[in-house]
């Protein structure tokens, strides 16, 4: 594909990854890259750390895949594909021609039908969350206000209830479901991180629907099914999001729920590809990081003629809670199918553990509070491996009978195939051979490996690892 121009449309995460993944890789692809939003690409998954307080706009920008053969436009939206001509039309009238589409449209945040809602005109204090513009408007609001309502019970909007607590507001998140976070939680996990979360300030009203809701410049006050009134001064929607596929549509593209794409991203139309929140790859769209930056490395693969046999293959996926004070993973499916389940519950402390076990491997966990195992258990579910014998290590994080499953106390004990990064796949020997390349700063590790730059949960690890490192006699290291 020498000399092909590659538009890519979206400068989200998955596109921006893209470009930097076929920046790396050199060649003379001509890539453009075009993104609605003004701003350059930003993580959104920090957002919510953003929200906090804790770090800066300049925290959550991801570096850019600026330089030769790239050009990366913002601020211009994409109005049409045209297949048989092969050129995309912006919103400016212009018109770009391609050798391969990659589509990276992403997705929208949901806004639910209510009375009183317009979700082409959300009143000032009705924000959804999903856009760094959208961050700014709620931190904005949030200076002078005293309470505020989360409509979501999900990650999202457990996240966003946690940063507004933690700015010193009264929060309250509405959930339709009889417990949070139903996705990845067991009934008995989720009354107990409400119990942690009422201790941090949030509380919660569940099994519960909005029914009506009025908003002016004074306030918000929404009517619940059950006939109660909550008032607040900020209102943050998160109720899910939806894959944006009107370009696909409008094209005549293969659409599910997402843009159908097979095992090399490519749709119906084999010079076009879809990445990311709009992409779908088997059953449903992911919605998460970590298949968005595998899709853009396949697909960089693929397109500079690398690896013409890269194919993606869908990872089991950790999710994480990223609120301060707050300890949760959950992987896999806990809560149904064959094999063995354990389970260990401390109401007290706020800790719990949930483990399914099939064929002597981890099929699914949840994890909440203070648990020395979790890095064990993370490491066993994303590779695959046995699982010990005395399955009451793995609850418990310490050595019983002779299994000890608590992760090792120095990195020079972590095997060096184990992962440290789930969102980039990045391992400890890899954190090891970048620190020998000459990367000597958490920050040189990190622009090297891409580590930490996903959820930002493994930032405290690789900090710990440099240490180490910058400790170590370099023949201590090597064994």
């Amino acid at each position: 594909m020498s000399g092909d121009r590659v538009v890519v449309v979206g400068n989200g995460m998955a596109g921006a990854r893209l470009a930097s993944e076929l920046r790396g890789r050199g060649g003379d692809l001509k890539v453009t890259v075009l993104g609605a939003e003004p701003h350059r690409a930003y993580n959104r998954i920090m957002l919510s750390t953003l929200l906090t307080g804790k770090i800066s706009e300049l925290d959550v920008e991801l570096a850019e895949a600026a330089g030769r053969g790239v050009d990366v436009r913002t601020g211009v939206a994409v109005r049409a594909v045209d297949r048989a001509t092969r050129e995309v039309r912006t919103d400016d009238g212009d018109r770009i021609r391609y050798d391969h589409l990659v589509l990276a449209t992403g997705a929208r945040a949901v806004v639910p039908p209510l009375p009183g809602l317009d979700p082409a005109h959300l009143p000032d204090r009705v924000i959804a969350f999903r856009t760094l513009d959208d961050c700014r408007r709620i931190i904005a609001t949030a200076r002078d206000a005293r309470r505020a309502l989360v409509l979501g019970g999900g990650l999202l909007g457990l996240e966003a209830a946690r940063g507004l607590a933690a700015r010193g507001l009264d929060v309250a998140v509405v959930h339709r479901v009889p417990y949070l976070m139903e996705r990845q939680l067991d009934a008995v996990a989720a009354t107990m991180l409400a119990g942690t979360l009422a201790g941090l300030g949030v509380t919660t009203h569940l099994a519960v629907t909005p029914t009506a809701l009025a908003a002016d410049a004074t306030g918000v006050r929404m009517e619940l099914s059950d006939g109660r009134f909550l008032d607040a001064d900020l209102l943050v929607l998160a109720c899910g999001v939806c894959p944006e596929t009107a370009l696909a549509e409008a094209a005549g593209l293969a659409v599910d729920r997402g843009v159908l794409i097979d095992d090399r991203l490519r749709t119906d139309d084999e010079r076009i590809s879809a990445i990311g929140d709009c992409a779908q790859h088997g059953a449903a769209p992911t919605g998460l990081v970590a298949p968005a930056w595998a899709q853009a490395r396949v697909l960089a693969h693929l397109l500079t003629g690398e690896d013409p046999s890269a194919r993606y293959r869908p990872r089991p996926v950790v999710t994480r809670l990223k609120a301060a004070g707050i300890d949760l993973a959950s992987m896999g499916d806990p809560t149904g199918g064959p094999g063995e389940e354990l389970t260990f519950a401390d109401p007290a402390r706020g800790t719990y553990a949930r483990l399914r076990i099939h064929d002597e491997r981890l099929a699914g966990a949840i994890l909440l509070g203070d648990n020395p195992s979790v890095g064990t258990v993370v490491q066993l579910f994303d590779r695959g491996q046995p699982v010990p014998a005395d399955r009451r290590a793995l609850l418990l994080g310490r050595s019983l009978g002779g299994a000890v499953a608590a992760p090792a106390a120095s990195p020079a004990l972590m095997p060096d195939a184990a992962t440290v990064c789930q969102c980039n796949t990045v391992s400890k020997g890899a954190l090891v051979a970048c620190w020998r390349g000459g990367a000597r700063t958490v920050d040189e590790v990190v622009a090297g490996t891409r580590a930490g730059t996903g959820c930002g949960g493994c930032r405290d690890a690789v900090a710990g690892i440099v240490d180490w490192l910058s400790r170590s006699d370099p023949v201590e290291v090597g064994r």
